[in-house]
């Protein structure tokens, strides 16, 4: 994966990105760019990690510098970059098995195909247990095909949202589907500090309106939900009266946790929010709420030990005095020794969440998943132009219709966009010749009737090449009647 950048992503993951043995059994020189990569300032370190490099002599702590340089920019979303400083540490013997992995994963995601199933097998060999050796190389093979079989899907960059900062987990706020809070680090952002983690604002929640012209509104501030911390990935009930959203509480080289808020609907405003999941403590983190349809389970993803990988989805369910019970790991068959990030419920009770662990294109991609008639989940890639190279995340639907936002680090205004999508109702049709039945000569000027089950009847003429064509409704039978004068 090229980026935690989502803010709440990085600051679960600085937790898990700890310092090479090698380099803690020596004096550091680059002890500064340590506590700042280490407290989740990924910004700040890499100017620090740089100016200590050359001043390094022992080849086991400057490989391990090139490699958190790499780190810092893939967590950025700078493949370019990562890839480039990952290179140089695999010239320089960089011992880690896991230098082939970040490799390849920039490979994929700058779409170097043969460069990174080079890499994927390298560390597939070295780390055989570990599947994303082998899932890298599938990812390779299956992206090519994907790029060339894209999905019906209409995607579009929703420039009424977008700024040049970070935009990005947008949310429908009520069942006209008319208003959308999102997350933000653009320039009216709350505070006046700087991300060391981003060189940007720190996020928070902003809102658009829908007006009967089809605009959208200049997005605003939700003043009464924002703090001088990071706020953000909205989720609203079915109901549409409480809003889940997240809040990463941050200290200069400290990371304090992340923890899920919630707010009811109080006139036209909101209560003020309170935690959620307070029996989890604040050294563990939780982020990215969903709530399902019927509001008795809310996803989330988590750190926590327990887990299968670096982050997982879990899931609480409400138990009859309205309490959460106990968390839940969703398992082996939607998590991964990697990431799972940003679940969302559909109202079919489908679960739509990102990955970087699975077969994709490069980056998180989307995964959609549902239930069989046994309970067992089955996941299928939302595909392009759903899915791209880069980071795709953050999915939501208006009602029950295939329409709705995402986001993306694909190319757009910003470093993260929020993209619209739709898939346009299929269309069916048949066309065919008129034929006399004696001597198969094309019979021009013919009448053709289409009768339907539906009870609709239809006529058309022939032209010249005897042609004809209807459309059709799905679910519908027709039959075809063609006669000539004479």
């Amino acid at each position: 994966m090229n980026r935690f950048i989502r803010i709440f992503s990085m600051v679960i993951m600085a937790a898990l990105l700890v310092s090479n043995p090698v380099e803690g059994q020596k004096k550091q020189k680059d002890s500064r760019a340590q506590a700042a990569f280490e407290a989740g300032e990924y910004f700040e370190a890499i100017d620090l990690y740089k100016n200590a490099v050359n001043k390094v002599s022992d080849n086991d702590q400057k490989t391990a510098i090139l490699f958190k340089i790499g780190e810092c920019y893939r967590i950025l979303g700078d493949a370019r970059s990562a890839g480039l400083w990952y290179k140089k540490a695999v010239r320089e013997d960089y011992q880690d098995p896991i230098i082939f992995l970040r490799y390849g994963q920039m490979m994929l995601i700058n779409e170097k195909y043969a460069e990174s199933v080079e890499e994927f097998k390298k560390y597939s060999d070295l780390v055989p247990d570990d599947p994303r050796g082998n899932i890298g190389i599938e990812s390779c093979e299956a992206a090519i095909n994907w790029k060339d079989n894209p999905t019906a899907y209409i995607v579009e960059n929703m420039r009424y949202f977008n700024s040049r900062q970070r935009d990005f987990s947008p949310g429908f706020i009520n069942e006209s589907y008319t208003e959308v809070y999102f997350t933000s680090t653009r320039e009216d952002a709350t505070g006046n500090d700087t991300h060391g983690a981003t060189g940007q604002n720190f996020a928070d929640l902003f809102t658009s309106t829908l007006d009967r012209k089809g605009k959208w509104s200049v997005p605003v501030p939700v003043e009464s939900l924002n703090s001088e911390f990071e706020d953000g990935t909205p989720n609203i009930s079915s109901d549409f009266t409480t809003l889940y959203f997240t809040r990463c509480r941050k200290g200069k080289n400290q990371q304090l946790g992340c923890q899920i808020l919630s707010a009811t609907a109080s006139g036209m405003d909101w209560s003020d929010p309170k935690v959620e999941l307070e029996s989890l403590g604040d050294s563990v983190t939780s982020a990215h709420p969903a709530i399902s349809p019927d509001g008795n389970t809310l996803y989330f993803v988590s750190d926590m030990p327990g887990g299968l990988g670096e982050n997982d989805i879990w899931k609480v369910t409400r138990g009859q005095g309205g309490s959460w019970g106990d968390p839940v790991n969703m398992g082996e068959e939607i998590n991964t020794p990697g990431n799972e990030l940003y679940p969302f419920v559909h109202n079919d009770g489908t679960l739509y969440f990102s990955t970087d662990s699975r077969v994709g294109l490069g980056g998180l991609d989307i995964y959609k998943a549902t239930t069989d008639e046994i309970g067992s989940w089955r996941l299928e890639n939302m595909k392009p132009p759903i899915n791209s190279p880069e980071d795709d995340f953050g999915i939501v639907f208006v009602a029950d219709v295939e329409r709705g936002f995402f986001s993306s680090s694909r190319k757009g205004r910003g470093n993260d966009d929020i993209f619209s999508f739709v898939l346009p109702p299929l269309e069916f049709s048949v066309t065919g010749v008129v034929r006399d039945e004696r001597n198969d000569q094309i019979l021009p000027g013919s009448t053709v009737k289409s009768v339907g089950s539906d009870g609709i009847t239809v006529e058309a003429n022939t032209g010249e090449d005897g042609t004809f064509k209807f459309m059709l409704k799905p679910g519908t039978d027709y039959v075809f009647i063609a006669s000539q004068p004479g």
